[in-house]
């Protein structure tokens, strides 16, 4: 479960770096558990959250880039959830291992959720990777409430500029 819930830290780290400009985002609440009828075996779910301010006119362009970051390692797209309000990717990994999501919640807050299949179970850590920005594991992790020139912007992105 160790191996699999550092390979699912390291999806997160690079999924949130593949976007410029850069966000601001910390862990969320990490937990694993047993699967049904094997009590052998375990799975994990790693999450992030997205603290920079993306405005509604900017979301669906950082949901492209997350959607283009994942096809380009690999990763199949399977549903795309197109709604106005609350839009969604969701993706596999390929591997028989890892499954992951980048929904828009309340306040347009990114939630990224990467869960592991069913492995071997064992005792697994909290994320040793960093996150960018205040990390907020441990406590209630607020709504958005870094600003960016960029993501929080209501104009409309301009040509040659990241979509």
């Amino acid at each position: 479960m160790q191996q699999a819930a550092d390979k699912a830290d390291i999806l997160i780290g690079d999924t949130l770096s593949s976007v410029y400009p850069p966000l601001e985002w910390t862990h969320d609440l990490s937990d694993s558990g047993m699967c049904t009828g094997a009590s052998e075996l375990g799975d994990v779910t790693r999450r992030a959250v997205v603290m920079t301010q993306v405005s509604e006119g900017r979301r669906g362009s950082l949901l492209g880039i997350i959607e283009r970051a994942w096809e380009k390692s690999g990763y199949t797209i399977t549903k795309v959830n197109p709604d106005k309000k609350f839009p969604a990717i969701f993706a596999d990994a390929g591997d028989g291992v890892l499954r992951m999501g980048l929904t828009v919640g309340y306040k347009g807050q990114f939630f990224l959720k990467v869960q592991t299949a069913c492995v071997d179970k064992s005792k697994v850590a909290q994320p040793s990777t960093p996150g960018k920005g205040t990390d907020y594991r441990g406590k209630e992790v607020p709504t958005p409430n870094v600003h960016s020139d960029f993501w929080s912007s209501d104009k409309p992105v301009a040509s040659g500029s990241p979509s």
